[in-house]
């Protein structure tokens, strides 16, 4: 039957869909396995997603029949002393016979007004529609760093803390919680301590290419934080295997060895407030993983 005679409405996902959408997720990101997305969904089950707003994302369907989804992870994230809600817009798959309706079920999960949207994986060929839907971008490409490991060491690098207990100096409690939900979805958390605060980290495991060891990273208070500390949070990363790092930028980082990379994994927003780099806390590159 031609999709103009059948009935398409969008709709939210329940618990109920969640088998159908990750047979059609599997259909529609070849490279991601049934597991994966069987994970992603229980995180977001498990995740205390803010109230009133999509728990899962939503589905479109054909009498009855899925054919479209789009993934939404909506969190309330603090800025000083104000929080602000954020939603990234993820794994947005259409089967091909439907394909000239994407831009509605696109369109159904940006609705929520007074809301900042991100989009940190777009494929190549959706990035022209993304842009015709207002988002613009906000990262050009990423920067492999190698931190200088043998610096000059002094108090001004810091000493590696554990999560499990608060530190003894003064740090942000949501951010205690942010690296400890972020642990459970298999980053690499820390703290970075001085004698006058503590630096939340967040790194996620990756490897390049099939064969070289690294992290992302995740979440920092600003990215020149991670610059400061390099050298100790370099050592600790080395200890677990992980010589390099990968971080989102948009050109060369001041005070830190490495190459960049332009064009690699581009990022947008839409919304009220531009993104800062260095955080993709409670996004699908923590959540999900790659």
């Amino acid at each position: 039957m031609s999709p103009s005679l059948t009935k398409i409405r969008a709709r939210l996902i329940t618990n109920s869909d969640i088998e159908g959408m990750v047979e059609l997720l599997v259909r529609g990101f070849k490279r991601h396995t049934r597991q994966y997305w069987l994970r992603a969904f229980d995180h977001l089950r498990r995740y205390p997603t803010p109230a009133g707003f999509p728990k899962y994302g939503y589905l479109m369907e054909s009498d009855g029949a899925p054919i479209g989804v789009i993934l939404l992870i909506f969190s309330r994230i603090q800025t000083g002393d104000t929080w602000k809600t954020r939603c990234n817009v993820s794994s947005w798959y259409v089967e091909p016979a439907y394909r000239s309706y994407a831009t509605l079920l696109l369109s159904q999960a940006l609705r929520v007004k007074n809301v900042t949207y991100l989009n940190i994986s777009p494929a190549s060929h959706v990035q022209r529609i993304i842009e015709a839907q207002g988002f613009i971008r906000y990262c050009s490409g990423q920067f492999a760093a190698f931190p200088n490991l043998f610096a000059a060491r002094n108090e001004s690098y810091g000493t590696v803390l554990g999560i499990d207990a608060p530190p003894d100096v003064p740090f942000e409690p949501f951010e205690q919680d942010l690296l400890l939900r972020h642990s459970e979805y298999g980053c690499i958390s820390l703290w970075c301590r001085t004698n006058d605060r503590a630096y939340p980290f967040v790194f996620l495991p990756r490897t390049i290419k099939g064969c070289l060891p690294c992290v992302q990273l995740i979440y920092c208070r600003a990215v020149e934080d991670f610059g400061r500390f390099s050298r100790t949070i370099g050592w600790f990363l080395l200890s677990r295997n992980r010589p390099f790092i990968i971080i989102d930028s948009n050109g060369p980082i001041p005070g830190l060895l490495g190459k960049y990379f332009e064009g690699a994994a581009p990022k947008y927003f839409r919304g009220p407030d531009r993104p800062r780099l260095g955080d993709l806390a409670y996004t699908e590159a923590a959540m999900f993983g790659f």
